[in-house]
């Protein structure tokens, strides 16, 4: 790992993972800068427009790394048509309008950590998932290979990493927040039979491996895609059973996949059905140490 003050610029950083991504990286005595999209209110913070206006170059200059986690809320249901064309519209200009900043800046970023998710391999129920494993089908999957697409027309110099997030475990959002309310209204259960695979990784994990993507140097500097996902796959009724456990509520429902269809159309199908037996190999053969090794202790630590 690098031991001198990194500049890193992160646009996405107000979000669910990005707000404690810039903390972390700042108590560790980096110099992080934001990207937002209203008036800035401090000296770190930059004005963009993504699919509007171009980003000005000089805004990168200086910067080591460039993390994007723009996007938006793929949480946000029902996906109507106009809101599918946000999910991928948001991504897609959002990186480009980074990669051109960078075509034309006096000094690029040496390194680009790109957001892209586990939706890119679609339902894959019998193959277990490495880091370079081939995009599947249907729309996440199709959303994340042209985000990721994007991503690579960095110019030549830049190290391109795509971090493949899986469902993100933590508190205040992410995976949890729609299943908190209902299993606190006794309405926990399995969602589906329960025994598809859920990439999880515990929130302290995502963010401290983008952490360690960000600085690492030598043999543990990667770049491609890396899965970012617990150590340990899991399938969905251990989580949702866990939150149950843990609120002190029952779990005694079953809810049938032609249900969650009824109710969420092919969002059902993308985010709660689909199996992605997902295995970290890039970030554990970098050096990474998983702080929540079992989706339990991810679970737990959310509460």
């Amino acid at each position: 790992m690098t031991e001198q003050p990194l500049s890193i610029l992160i646009a996405g950083a107000s979000g669910f993972i990005g707000t404690p991504l810039v903390r972390a990286l700042r108590d560790a005595g980096h110099h992080v800068s934001t990207l937002v999209r209203r008036e800035p209110h401090t000296p770190t913070e930059f004005r963009w427009a993504p699919g509007s206006r171009p980003l000005d170059p000089a805004v990168l200059d200086g910067a080591d790394v460039v993390v994007n986690l723009a996007g938006a809320n793929i949480g946000k249901l029902p996906w109507t048509d106009g809101y599918r064309q946000e999910i991928r519209r948001s991504r897609i200009d959002a990186t480009d309008t980074l990669v051109e900043a960078m075509r034309h800046a006096s000094t690029p970023p040496r390194l680009f950590l790109s957001g892209s998710a586990s939706g890119v391999y679609g339902d894959r129920p019998s193959d277990v998932l490495e880091d370079d494993a081939a995009p599947g089908t249907g729309f996440l999957a199709e959303v994340c290979t042209a985000w990721e697409a994007a991503a690579n027309r960095a110019p030549d110099g830049v190290r391109v990493v795509t971090l493949r997030t899986g469902i993100v475990v933590g508190k205040g959002g992410g995976a949890l927040a729609p299943l908190v309310p209902l299993t606190k209204a006794g309405l926990g259960g399995r969602l589906g039979t329960g025994g598809q695979f859920w990439p999880w990784i515990a929130l302290e994990d995502e963010v401290g491996a983008i952490v360690h993507l960000a600085t690492a140097d030598g043999a543990a500097a990667v770049s491609g895609p890396v899965n970012l996902a617990g150590p340990e796959p899991a399938v969905a009724e251990r989580i949702t059973r866990r939150v149950a456990e843990d609120l002190h509520r029952p779990y005694l429902f079953r809810i049938p996949a032609f249900a969650l269809k009824a109710l969420l159309r092919d969002a059902a199908d993308e985010m709660l059905l689909s199996s992605q037996q997902m295995v970290p190999t890039k970030l554990l053969e970098s050096g990474y140490a998983f702080r929540a090794t079992r989706a339990e202790a991810a679970v737990d630590a959310a509460f």
